[in-house]
């Protein structure tokens, strides 16, 4: 799957082969002096076509990404101020570990935490352990991966998290969900949160045990699941 990092190496390769080009031509003007090419006029038609070669690369290479993998189709947008006890969750993949979606940490402030990915896809929440306020939690979730994803809060009575049955359709029963944030750059359910966005939901959270899931086909299996105590 195409994605950020692959991007990157297509345009250093292509840098790579014109800056190699010009170094060859520049050596045949330099031993061919009847050639009468000036090397600067070289030079800048180089440029020019190293230019365009990276910008065709950018707005036209293969995908299989449902949305297109590239930088210019990563959303950018932060939730505005919500009500309640604040809970920042960062969801991330594999690609975002590569590069394309700064799970590490940036400019932003967010930061993957909690213990190492347990699988090619995680959920990581800021806080683990929260008090209520008034009974409102508020979940501003972050996909700093490199595809779609999706948070549903679900009651866990007991039991660890990541042990629910996955369908033949590779997702997990939803029933009891308490609701979700599924929406870029918007409140509640949608389709999906783009990668770079944020989506956000509030909801009424009794003191107990819940599980953070993204319920994507084959997203739970691959690790998407993390726990979140309201005391």
């Amino acid at each position: 799957m195409w994605n950020d990092t692959y991007l990157g190496l297509w345009l250093w390769a292509v840098m790579g082969l014109f800056v190699l080009l010009g170094v060859g031509l520049m050596w045949i003007l330099a031993r061919r002096a009847k050639a009468g090419v000036p090397v600067v006029v070289l030079a800048i038609a180089l440029v020019l076509a190293a230019a365009v070669a990276a910008s065709a690369v950018v707005t036209g290479g293969p995908s299989s990404h449902p949305r297109g993998p590239f930088i210019r189709d990563r959303t950018s947008c932060r939730a505005p101020a919500l009500p309640g006890s604040l809970v920042r969750v960062t969801l991330g993949d594999m690609g975002s570990m590569m590069g394309g979606g700064g799970m590490m940490g940036d400019s932003t402030g967010w930061s993957m935490m909690g213990p190492w990915p347990h699988g090619s896809m995680w959920i990581a929440p800021r806080a683990t352990s929260i008090a209520a306020a008034d009974g409102t939690v508020s979940l501003v979730v972050r996909n700093a991966g490199s595809i779609t994803h999706e948070l549903v809060v679900l009651p866990l009575a007991a039991g660890r998290v990541g042990q629910r049955p996955v369908g033949p359709d590779g997702a997990v029963s939803e029933d009891g969900s308490l609701g979700e944030a599924s929406a870029t750059c918007a409140a509640g359910e949608g389709d999906g949160i783009h990668p770079g966005a944020e989506g956000w939901v509030t909801l009424p959270l009794a003191p107990g045990r819940y599980e953070l899931i993204c319920n994507l086909p084959g997203h739970y299996a691959a690790g998407m699941y993390a726990e979140l105590d309201v005391r």
